[in-house]
């Protein structure tokens, strides 16, 4: 029997979602490997972009997740033959999101000391994290919006486009923070962190226009705001609140992280830094078999295709493994090389290769986290992905977390506390997936 899940069409998929994933990922390594290299305070700079980072990405991820709500409504009402009815949806919920971030920025800007003093950030370190952040954070609604748009585009079978977007952001981006930091002689000063700023701001910006142009020429939909309001909405609104809370839960665990590390002291914060770029990079790396599993998976759903779904499953968590062990052979290749394209300082360095190896080793499991979660949203679970990430990170990460500060294990205790984490996601989706489809399959 000819299926539509092979190799030829999953990697169609999520090759270009990959490409897509890692633009994010690699904006920040982008800006983290200039920064820890400024000739002028680039141990304080490094640090400060790494507790930026971190906020900014706890801020998109939370109010993100509409991308992951409509992909699924979009792709379900695909498989089923009835694409037409939902036309009107995606600019209601894109207006939605904007209408958030908007929300979100401005109740940010007025407390911004505030704001990074509870991530224990002073002195020098805190001044370069307000400086940073004012300017980076106009570019949270931009961020949002190409979001969504990527968002419809995946619901639409569609990985090309979103890729053309990140790609070009990114390659702008290491243009214009070259430019911006360290500056071009007569014509642009050099601004160092804020420079990276800008830089960001300016890719973002470009990124919005193109996704605008590209989902008003490429497809038949509007984003002219149309009422009534959808009957789908209310759905998809659940959903992404539900998306909400298991994000604020995800990024509980990010920021815990980078208060210990901080308070560790200005090396640690720098070799964490580093770390959870590159741990953030091999994530979005593998999760473009995620995003495969999110599209293809709620089209079969809308068809109502259990066997092929069961397959899809199969086939992009053995891809995705595939992934993982090339990346863990290049990443213990170059061990040392990695950390130098990050930061000069030895005492940074060292930090970080005391810690590198736990990254490496739980690329696997991170694996098969990753692939189910993407799996999930295409199907629209979104109520389970919520409680899973509640139970993994306040019954697993946090104590773990919290154990390693009894012992005084640094570093190491930290990301020993990212492995638990991620073997509880991976596993409570394992064990939902078999029990929920395995028993619907015609042919098992």
């Amino acid at each position: 029997m000819k299926t539509s899940v092979n190799f030829k069409s999953i990697n169609a998929l999520a090759i270009p979602a990959t490409i897509a994933g890692i633009a994010e990922p690699l904006l920040s390594i982008t800006d983290t490997a200039i920064v820890g290299n400024i000739p002028v305070d680039g141990l304080e700079s490094l640090a400060a972009a790494g507790i930026v980072g971190s906020f900014l990405s706890m801020l998109i991820w939370i109010l993100g997740q509409t991308r992951s709500a409509i992909s699924a409504i979009i792709s379900q009402y695909l498989g089923a033959g009835r694409l037409e009815e939902v036309k009107t949806l995606p600019a209601q919920s894109i207006y939605l999101n904007i209408a958030l971030s908007i929300l979100v920025l401005l109740s940010t800007i007025f407390v911004i000391q505030e704001i990074f003093e509870l991530l224990n950030a002073k002195g020098k370190i805190l001044q370069y994290c307000i400086s940073y952040y004012s300017i980076r954070v106009w570019g949270f609604p931009l961020t949002l919006f190409v979001f969504a748009v990527m968002g419809i585009f995946r619901g639409l079978q569609n990985t090309y486009w979103p890729m053309v977007i990140a790609i070009t952001g990114a390659v702008l981006n290491v243009i214009f923070d070259f430019a911006f930091v360290y500056g071009i002689e007569g014509f642009i000063p050099a601004m160092y962190l804020d420079g990276a700023a800008y830089a960001s701001l300016l890719a973002q910006a470009i990124m919005a226009i193109m996704a605008f142009y590209l989902l008003w020429t490429k497809t038949d939909i509007s984003l002219k705001l149309k009422l009534p309001m959808h009957p789908e909405l209310g759905r998809l609104i659940i959903m992404s609140l539900n998306l909400f809370v298991r994000a604020i839960a995800l990024n509980t665990a990010l920021i815990l992280a980078v208060r210990e590390a901080t308070a560790l002291g200005d090396k640690y914060i720098g070799a964490h830094t580093i770390a959870i770029n590159l741990w953030l990079f091999s994530a979005f790396f593998i999760d473009g078999y995620g995003a495969a599993g999110n599209i293809m998976g709620g089209r079969l759903l809308g068809e109502k295709n259990y066997d092929e779904l069961w397959l899809l499953v199969k086939k992009i968590t053995k891809y995705g493994l595939l992934v993982s062990v090339v990346i863990m052979a290049l990443a213990t290749i170059f061990y040392k090389p990695l950390g130098s394209l990050f930061s000069n300082e030895s005492l940074v360095l060292s930090a970080f290769y005391g810690i590198f190896y736990i990254i490496i080793l739980g690329l696997p499991v991170n694996t098969i986290a990753f692939v189910l979660d993407g799996v999930f949203k295409g199907l629209g679970e979104m109520k389970y992905l919520r409680n899973t990430l509640l139970v993994a990170t306040f019954l697993g990460f946090v104590p773990m977390l919290f154990l390693g500060k009894y012992l005084n294990w640094g570093l190491t205790g930290i990301w020993l506390s990212f492995t638990v984490w991620m073997f509880i996601r991976g596993a409570a989706l394992v064990w939902k997936f078999r029990n929920k489809f395995k028993p619907l399959l015609q042919n098992p």
